[in-house]
């Protein structure tokens, strides 16, 4: 394990954020921040804190920080069916029915299935009930050969927007099971043209997905928990797929009843 010093040090590079812009944000000194990533001084339980946060750190690896300082962690880690958070469960389940008849999931950092709704349920039919077995992951589930993507018509495109987003992930929070995913996803993408066409706008481009004779146009969006202090509802998502045409939203609403 890393020193503090050393991992404050790795953690400011890694935001690419220089010592005194990360001392005016924490509201302390350059010279502080200094003495803290040099070893000459030890920062306390508080100090740490307040670095992590201006750094946006992860409240997994702020335990860690802690840890690696001699204090014990601050962030509980409780388990989902904890009754502790069973208002987040009421929440999200009401959230998940409320976007019907769109498909929407709620997946943990490694992109692993923690629940989802109907239309996600409808989305994913015919794909392998293996790629279903718990843990499902829903990245391997969109883009391995036996899941959905025989069935996504802009798999070229699409297969970039969702390696890209795990890649990009892993760099910024590393993470040994993102980098690992990231991997096996680039082997079932088409390779990556060399040479993109006229009007590239990026990989973020909505899902075209064949659904028997029709053509499902969505697009998704990701949110997650802003001011969450236990570990475990830190680390939630919730991605919802929304239509991006007035006939994908005709066809997700008859499929679901």
């Amino acid at each position: 394990m890393q020193t503090v010093n050393d991992a404050m040090r790795t953690w400011r590079t890694r935001r690419r954020v220089s010592q005194l812009e990360l001392a005016t944000r924490a509201g302390t000194t350059q010279r502080h921040v200094s003495f803290i990533e040099s070893g000459r001084s030890a920062p306390g339980r508080e100090m740490i804190i307040r670095l992590a946060e201006s750094l946006d750190v992860p409240i997994r690896d702020r335990n860690d920080l802690l840890l690696a300082a001699g204090f014990a962690p601050a962030y509980p880690e409780s388990g989902l069916d904890d009754q502790r958070l069973a208002p987040v469960r009421i929440a999200l389940d009401r959230i998940l029915q409320g976007h019907l008849p769109y498909p929407a999931v709620v997946v943990d950092r490694h992109g692993d299935l923690v629940s989802a709704n109907a239309g996600f349920a409808m989305l994913t039919r015919g794909v392998d009930p293996v790629l279903l077995a718990p843990p499902v992951s829903v990245p391997r589930v969109l883009l391995h050969p036996r899941g959905l993507a025989p069935r996504i018509v802009n798999l070229g495109e699409w297969s970039r927007h969702v390696i890209d987003r795990v890649r990009a992930e892993s760099l910024r929070n590393p993470d040994d099971r993102l980098r690992s995913l990231a991997a096996e996803l680039d082997g079932y993408a088409p390779p990556r043209p060399r040479q993109l066409p006229p009007g590239h706008l990026g990989f973020a481009v909505p899902l075209r997905l064949r659904a028997g004779d029709r053509e499902l146009r969505l697009i998704t969006t990701l949110t997650h928990f802003g001011t969450a202090t236990d570990v475990t509802v830190a680390e939630l998502r919730l991605e919802a797929f929304l239509p991006e045409d007035e006939p994908t939203a005709t066809a997700l609403a008859e499929l679901v009843r």
